[in-house]
């Protein structure tokens, strides 16, 4: 066991123990938006804490660039912040399932969004990252913790969220498909070509970021989240009644029911 981690954590290359070599990161780059067309497919082959860094950067590297209008000015940066791809990859590497076999971290890049999967159901329900945490692999944790790689107390799906939101992209998502769990992240998108589902679990994650710190969403924390003028308070609500409808969230009901002091908490809440 003690031979079999120190090679997950410190092996130059995961190929030479034979009990682990399937359970090197993969990196696969796609040319569009599917994967009809594949333009690179690299595993990982270091272990997770002594490759981690070369991991994070060479994702960075592949990443496409995404224009962005700030003010009056047309700017290029990659599709997504760093910190949300350091982050998603070691809840990925840590929270992995071990006994499923034949599998691994993946790392799906495409024009449009990344995709950070690994093997394993989550332990805690995917609409409740922001505020749970139970973690699958204490003693590796652990480690990766004391070398630098997470932390374990859990705080990796807020910066996530929170990053997204500084960036105003629009919100992850994050899904169980068979034997795996994975974290969606866009590129910017604005507004008005978000979908009624990306508008709503963005208020969701908004809420819950909210609740986790001691603060409260509001209209005005809604706009500012979507980087919406105070014109667009109509808007906004609308997309509150919607996640309200859905289940999402819910209004404050310790403010009373006047509209100009409205405030929101996640469902769970």
């Amino acid at each position: 066991m003690v031979k079999r981690l120190g090679a997950i954590l410190l092996a130059k290359r995961l190929t030479s123990f034979d009990d682990v070599a399937r359970k090197a990161p993969r990196v696969v780059v796609y040319n569009g938006t599917s994967k009809a067309d594949t333009k690179l497919d690299q595993p990982e082959g270091a272990g997770y804490a002594a490759g981690f860094k070369n991991l994070v950067q060479f994702v960075m590297g592949q990443l496409p660039q995404n224009e962005v209008i700030e003010g009056a000015t047309r700017k290029e940066h990659k599709l997504v912040p760093d910190i949300v791809i350091r982050e998603l990859i070691a809840n990925a590497l840590i929270h992995q399932d071990f006994t499923i076999g034949g599998a691994s971290v993946m790392v799906e890049i495409y024009a449009d969004r990344i995709e950070i999967s690994n093997p394993g159901e989550p332990m805690v329900p995917g609409n409740r990252f922001i505020d749970g945490y139970q973690s699958r692999n204490e003693r590796l944790a652990d480690l990766m913790r004391r070398m630098g790689a997470c932390e374990e107390k859990g705080s990796g799906i807020d910066k996530v969220v929170n990053a997204v939101e500084e960036f105003q992209l629009p919100a992850p998502d994050f899904t169980t498909t068979h034997h795996r769990t994975v974290a969606v992240v866009y590129g910017h998108r604005q507004f008005e070509a978000m979908t009624r589902a990306d508008r709503t679990r963005a208020c969701f994650q908004h809420a819950a970021l909210k609740h986790v710190v001691r603060g409260h969403m509001t209209n005005k924390s809604l706009r500012e989240r979507f980087g919406l003028g105070e014109e667009k308070s109509a808007l906004v609500s609308q997309v509150i009644a919607a996640a309200i409808e859905e289940g999402l969230v819910k209004a404050d009901e310790t403010v009373g029911g006047s509209r100009r002091l409205a405030r929101y908490l996640p469902f769970w809440a």
